[in-house]
C-alpha cells in the first residue's frame, strides 16, 4: 500500500491518497482542502455576498474524534471523496477546524424552500454514510446551517456562532477587553447614577408637573443577538400616543436611506406632536437619556455601543444591517452619537456602528466618552 502526496498551493493543502497495489489503476482521486484560515476567510466573503444579494449559502461541519486518531487519515480521505462526489465545482471544502473539524461551503444556492433544503441534507448525509464503515458514520457529526435564514434566529441561539467563526477569533484575540469594558461599564454607570442624582430629582419633579403620566418610559429593545430587554428614558411624550407616525418614519428611512438633516425632507420627524414641551429640550440635550445608566448596570447595555432599536425597526433591517446587534451589545452612546448623529444617513449610521466593533478598544470608548458631553449639550444633529 503506498502513499501519494501533491505539490500544495500557499493556501490549498491536497488530501493524500491510497493507491492500492492490487489495482493500481484504481486510484482514489485527491481533492482539495482549503487550509483554516483561507476557509474561515471565505465563508466571512460569503457572509457579506449574501448580506447584499440576499441569495442562501449553507455551511456544512463535519466533526469526529477519529480525524485525529492514528487512522483518521483514511477516514477523512474517505469523508472528502465522499462530499466532493456529491457537490458542485462552486463549493469550497475546507477545514474549518485544522484537523478537528471539516466544512463544506456550498455557495448561493438561491431562495430554497425547506423542502430543497432537506434533500440536500439527506443528499450529503447519504453520500458520506456510504462511504464509511457504520461505527465510525456514529463518531461523525454532521451539521447544517443555511444563511442567512439562522441570522433571523439568533435570539434563540446567543452562543451559536458557527457561521461567525472569524468574529469568534476576533473577541478570543482581545484577551481581557471585554473584562475591562464590563468593569469600566460597571464603575462608570455607578459613578454617573450617584453624580446625576440631583438631576434625576429635577427632571423627575418637572416631568411630573408638565405633563400626565409617568416620570420614567419603560418600552422593549432590540440587544445583543436579537435579544429584547427594556429599555428605560425619560418620558418625553404624552402618554396614548399613536406610534404609527414613528413607524412610517423609520420604514422610509431605513428603505431609503435619506439623510436625516432634510430638514425639509420627507422622512424627516419635524415637530413631532406626541412629544412635549421639556421633552423637546430632554431630547435635545440627550437627559432623558440618564436612565439608560440602570440599562448599562443590569449588562444590557454598554457605555459605548450601537443604539438599540425598537422592535420593529429590527424587522424591516436588511441582512446586513443586523450586524449592528451582532457584534456588541448596544451602548448609551457611539461613534454615531458624537461623529454624525441624525445628519448621517441610516446606512451610514450602521457603517459607523460596523466600524466601531472591529475597531472598539478601551482607549476607544474612553474617546468617545469623552467627546459625549460636547454632542450633548450642543445638540448638534440631535432629533
Amino acid at each position: 500500500m503506498a502513499t501519494h502526496k501533491f505539490a500544495l498551493s500557499p493556501w490549498l493543502k491536497k488530501v493524500s491518497y491510497e493507491e492500492d497495489s492490487a489495482a493500481p489503476f484504481e486510484r482514489r482521486v485527491p481533492f482539495a482542502v482549503a487550509e483554516e484560515a483561507v476557509f474561515v476567510q471565505m465563508l466571512r466573503l460569503e457572509r457579506r455576498r449574501t448580506e447584499r444579494s440576499g441569495k442562501q449559502f449553507m455551511l456544512v461541519l463535519i466533526s469526529s474524534e477519529d480525524f485525529l486518531a492514528e487512522t483518521g487519515g483514511m477516514l477523512i480521505n474517505d469523508v472528502v471523496a465522499a462530499i466532493s462526489s456529491s457537490t458542485r465545482e462552486t463549493d469550497i471544502l475546507g477545514w474549518y477546524e485544522q484537523d478537528v473539524r471539516l466544512g463544506l461551503l456550498m455557495t448561493e444556492i438561491g431562495q430554497a424552500d425547506a423542502a430543497t433544503i432537506k434533500t440536500i441534507i439527506q443528499k450529503i448525509s447519504l453520500a458520506v454514510q456510504n462511504a464509511v464503515s457504520p461505527e465510525k458514520y456514529c463518531r461523525l457529526t454532521l451539521m447544517f446551517r443555511v444563511f442567512p435564514q439562522e441570522m433571523a434566529k439568533l435570539s434563540d441561539n446567543q452562543g451559536d456562532f458557527v457561521l461567525y467563526p472569524d468574529l469568534s477569533k476576533r473577541h478570543a484575540r482581545k484577551g481581557h477587553g471585554p473584562v475591562l469594558k464590563r468593569t469600566m461599564d460597571i464603575f462608570g454607570s455607578l459613578a454617573a447614577l450617584i453624580a446625576f442624582l440631583p438631576a434625576f430629582a429635577i427632571i423627575a419633579l418637572l416631568v411630573k408637573l408638565t405633563s400626565k403620566g409617568p416620570v420614567l418610559f419603560c418600552q422593549k429593545r432590540v440587544g445583543q443577538y436579537g435579544r429584547e430587554f427594556n429599555f428605560f428614558k425619560f418620558r418625553t411624550m404624552y402618554v396614548d400616543n399613536d406610534s404609527e407616525i414613528h413607524r412610517e418614519y423609520v420604514t422610509k428611512l431605513i428603505a431609503g436611506g435619506t439623510n436625516l438633516g432634510q430638514e425639509k425632507g420627507v422622512y424627516k420627524l419635524v415637530n413631532d406632536p406626541r412629544v412635549t414641551t421639556l421633552g423637546r429640550f430632554l431630547r435635545k440635550t440627550s437627559l432623558d437619556e440618564l436612565p439608560q445608566f440602570v440599562n448599562v448596570l443590569k449588562n444590557d447595555m454598554s457605555l459605548v455601543g450601537p443604539r438599540p432599536p425598537l422592535p420593529y425597526e429590527y424587522e424591516r433591517y436588511k441582512i446586513w444591517h443586523k450586524r449592528r446587534v451582532l457584534e456588541l451589545k448596544p451602548g448609551l452612546t457611539g461613534l454615531w452619537q458624537v461623529e454624525g448623529r441624525s445628519r448621517t444617513t441610516f446606512d451610514e449610521m450602521v457603517r459607523m456602528d460596523i466600524k466601531y466593533a472591529s475597531t472598539s478598544s478601551l482607549w476607544v470608548d474612553l474617546k468617545i466618552l469623552l467627546q459625549t458631553p460636547a454632542a450633548m449639550f450642543s445638540g448638534r444633529g440631535a432629533c
